[in-house]
């Protein structure tokens, strides 16, 4: 994907018919990630793995001279910059086969270049406006270097412009694949000296923890503003398919991966997401319970790399939970 092949969307748009499989969107700025950024994402997630809040210990366990960022910000700012092609988002669906290739530092620009792989009309509802979902391409590279940082799909489900859908029927494939930690210890750096992150953390595999900290949805705005996620329906209500604004979906992606953070000892890093299914929308005020099952395991270098599935549910006055993440990260831990 190049900046070359970059086709323009109408001004109001995109809507789904105003789409074709191939086609590239033109790539937002990149956005550097200074320590301001990274204060203030710290500030609404309360996400704080060691290696991304104490500049010395990132220093001795990385051996690079910036701290590290933070992999959800990381994320979000991909993601954000992909809204190019969701500013009419109804609901987004999934994301899979997300590969962090390596770690990035404070200092450190990124751009990213979204395309449409795929394309289904949605099932058609009584009453319900024509709609389709799109299979999303994105790539985000460091701009100082060319590399590629972040590869990975998402599918959102969009309206049409139109009365009538264009008549897409492509396989977008499955949510959730076959495990395989394979795929993810590219993007580990086995030089780090993770002894200086504590010992192993003998969690078993199958074993559930129940996070104790509950964490409320608020500042919802701020986090899309940060990630200039420009989704309408995450700014004006309005503009929601529901009677209140929908909450960014990442918002409670960033909460799970604090409780990730705070249940996980020897944590360093987040190399990957295996899926993460979206399964209820999340609104501003909603109180949020996290369960977190280690899958798998396996050794790499001096540390682990080992797949979470994190569940998380919404907690709302006067009715029962609601399971609104199935979330699968893939960590780098000593």
């Amino acid at each position: 994907m190049t900046a070359d092949d970059a086709t323009p969307v109408p001004a109001d748009g995109p809507y789904y018919d105003d789409l074709r499989p191939g086609h590239v969107f033109p790539r937002p700025p990149g956005v550097t990630i200074d320590t301001g950024l990274a204060a203030t994402y710290l500030a609404i997630s309360g996400d704080a793995p060691a290696l991304t809040i104490d500049h010395e210990l990132s220093r001795r366990v990385t051996g690079h001279g910036e701290r590290l960022a933070n992999a959800a910000l990381v994320m979000h700012l991909s993601v954000g910059a992909s809204t190019v092609a969701t500013k009419h988002v109804i609901a987004n669906l999934f994301y899979r086969n997300v590969v962090i290739r390596r770690p990035v530092y404070l200092g450190e620009t990124l751009q990213t270049t979204t395309r449409v792989i795929a394309m289904a009309d949605a099932s058609t509802k009584p009453g319900v406006a024509p709609r389709g979902k799109l299979l999303l391409g994105m790539e985000t590279v460091s701009t100082g270097t060319g590399e590629v940082i972040i590869d990975y799909e998402r599918c959102p489900l969009l309206p049409c412009r139109g009365t009538e859908a264009p008549g897409h029927a492509d396989d977008l494939g499955v949510a959730e694949g076959a495990l395989d930690l394979d795929r993810f210890v590219g993007g580990i750096d086995t030089s780090w000296d993770l002894s200086l992150l504590g010992g192993h953390d003998r969690w078993v595999v199958g074993e559930t923890r129940v996070d104790g900290l509950r964490d409320v949805v608020d500042q919802a705005t701020a986090l899309v503003r940060i990630s200039h996620n420009v989704a309408a329906a995450h700014r004006d209500v309005d503009r929601s398919p529901y009677d209140r604004r929908l909450v960014y979906g990442g918002h409670t992606i960033a909460l799970a991966s604090a409780s990730l953070t705070r249940m996980m000892a020897g944590f360093a890093t987040v190399v990957g997401w295996q899926s993460c299914n979206h399964v209820a929308p999340v609104f501003e005020g909603d109180t949020l319970s996290f369960r977190l099952t280690l899958l798998a395991e396996q050794p790499v270098g001096s540390g682990w790399c080992r797949a979470v599935r994190i569940e998380v549910d919404a907690h709302r006055p006067d009715t029962e939970p609601v399971r609104v993440l199935d979330w699968i990260p893939i960590c780098h831990t000593a």
